[in-house]
């Protein structure tokens, strides 16, 4: 217990001395930074009365960020929940498929599959990137899947469809794109982006959400930009980005004055004044990855002479946002780490777990997945760090 206490006293002074802010501030997990043109923006939505789900910033959020990201198309929503589902019912997930995902994610992710009466089936993680490992389930599948005659694959547990797969970039790390590509290309899977934390990520100089047929971004306000709540649907597609805005504005039919609506659709697109809020945060996100880099490089330093942990590098094939910042502790021990989130919490310092593992939460429980032991070590291990830009000024 000495020896926890000792690395969690350590731990605190290495971000006490990085740190920019006063040492009695508290330092939040990851806050939102306003420093641009967002009263502006928001005070001209007030002025006009567009505040609601029409209005030029809506197309101009949509317009920003599909240069950003160099996608063709960009959607934007009211969250990357609604994001998500969106893009697995136009990839043609159907009720009783089955997903693949991995269980070391946001409780959202699986959340989305199950609004499309989908099952999620839970895959296991790297230890280097905490992202899908694709190597681990190009050997599962060929376990425990076969391609039917209709040439797409089936469980063969289960009987029913596995249609589609979603890679996440864990705390902003790249997944290994082109390894999940391959499995995908193999087993005839659609492949959905789940991009909610690593906006201004790149892999092999490609931005991350735009390699599958959609990727998904968030603006929540913890993300590198914010829109107070929001994300955005990226493709390549005209069609399926037409398809996408019609579907997620209630399938509302386009007439001067008539209500008409061709198909079920949602109440999903997002506010203009959302989107004025996100068009100044979008201008200021360079200037964010600048600082976030310059706080990972300190973390990176900071940390590496002290026994017992590791600082999460982002892959040497990517470019990271470095969204959330985590160490890794060397020994699996729950209690160590639940002892130093206790000691860098009372240091105002709001370090956190990383998320409960899906198949050990209540709904999810019953699921089908393979062996997960790098997921259930790494859960025992990971502590996120104060990450925001303001940090380090």
């Amino acid at each position: 217990m000495q020896e926890t206490q000792s690395l969690g006293s350590a731990v605190v002074d290495v971000i006490r001395q990085l740190s920019e802010k006063k040492n009695d501030a508290v330092l939040p997990l990851h806050e939102p930074e306003f420093s641009g043109n967002e009263w502006l923006y928001v005070k001209e939505c007030l002025d006009t009365g567009w505040v609601s789900s029409a209005g030029r910033f809506v197309d101009r959020l949509e317009g920003e960020l599909a240069s950003f990201t160099n996608s063709a198309h960009a959607v934007a929503v009211v969250n990357g929940t609604a994001a998500l589902h969106i893009a697995l019912l136009l990839s043609g997930v159907k009720p009783d498929d089955e997903v693949i995902v991995p269980s070391l994610s946001f409780v959202a992710t699986a959340n989305a599959i199950m609004y499309c009466q989908a099952t999620p089936h839970f895959v296991d993680v790297s230890s280097t990137n905490l992202g899908l490992d694709a190597v681990r389930l190009n050997d599962y599948l060929e376990e425990i899947s076969k391609i039917g005659t209709d040439g797409k694959l089936y469980n063969r547990i289960s009987g029913k469809r596995i249609s589609a797969i979603v890679p996440m970039h864990t705390f902003g790390h790249p997944v290994d794109m082109d390894a999940v590509l391959e499995v995908a290309e193999r087993f005839n899977l659609i492949v959905i982006e789940d991009a909610a934390e690593s906006l201004g990520s790149y892999y092999k100089g490609k931005s991350t959400g735009t390699f599958g047929l959609f990727g998904i971004v968030s603006f929540n306000g913890n993300k590198i930009m914010t829109t107070g709540g929001g994300g955005a649907i990226l493709t390549q597609s005209k069609e399926l980005a037409a398809m996408a805005k019609h579907v997620t504005t209630t399938a509302k039919l386009p007439h001067k004055w008539s209500f008409d609506h061709d198909i079920v659709g949602y109440n999903y697109r997002m506010p203009n004044i959302n989107a004025a809020l996100g068009c100044a945060q979008l201008e200021l996100v360079p200037g964010f990855l600048a600082r976030k880099r310059l706080l990972a490089e300190k973390y990176s330093k900071g940390f590496q002479e002290i026994k017992g942990l590791s600082f999460l590098e982002e892959p040497a094939y990517a470019s990271s946002n470095y969204w959330l910042n985590a160490i890794i502790l060397d020994d699996e021990d729950v209690l160590a780490r639940d002892e130093i989130l206790r000691i860098t919490n009372e240091a105002g310092i709001l370090t956190r777990p990383v998320w409960t593992p899906l198949h050990q939460l209540p709904m999810y429980s019953n699921c089908p997945r393979m062996d997960l032991p790098i997921t259930e070590s790494l859960h025992n291990k990971i502590i996120n760090l104060p990450s925001g830009p303001s940090i380090v000024g």
